[in-house]
């Protein structure tokens, strides 16, 4: 099961509507027209238009089965006073003193640049649950890393 936000369940259902109502019926009618010029056996244009449908296919199939397992989470009843997934957490680097922002998202919804991570990243599994105030270590690539919890948003 996997726990999202509304707009990151509504950004996959608009995707897989582009995909299923946009993108397969073009490859259909490229794979069409490629039949109609001749020998199948030696038609570059028909083999290539035969393996994008079936980049796009197992797209449709992978994002319907998220759709599938997705629940939207209800953020009416929730609390800040803890770090959750969807929580929008200040954090400082105690190494070098600065600050970072990110929102605990999803798998499916992360995005460095604009400060979603997932929930399933160690920076992010080290700080579900924590408050503000907590220190924590995190086992990153790059060594361990010290940081302070400043603040937790909603």
């Amino acid at each position: 099961m996997e726990y999202m936000s509304q707009e990151g369940y509504d950004k996959l259902v608009a995707e897989l509507r582009q995909l299923e109502s946009v993108e397969l019926p073009q490859v259909r009618e490229a794979i069409a027209e490629a039949r109609d010029k001749g020998d199948l056996s030696e038609n570059f244009e028909y083999h290539a238009a035969k393996r994008e449908q079936g980049r796009l296919l197992s797209r449709i199939r992978y994002k319907q089965r998220v759709l599938a397992h997705a629940r939207v989470i209800d953020m009416s009843n929730r609390t800040s006073d803890c770090i959750q997934l969807l929580s929008r957490v200040e954090i400082t680097n105690l190494g070098n003193n600065s600050r970072m922002t990110y929102t605990l998202t999803s798998p499916h919804e992360a995005n460095l640049r604009e400060g979603k991570i997932s929930v399933k990243s160690p920076i992010a599994q080290a700080l579900l649950n924590k408050k503000v105030g907590d220190v924590i270590e995190v086992r990153v690539p790059a060594g361990t890393l010290r940081l302070r919890v400043e603040r937790i948003e909603m």
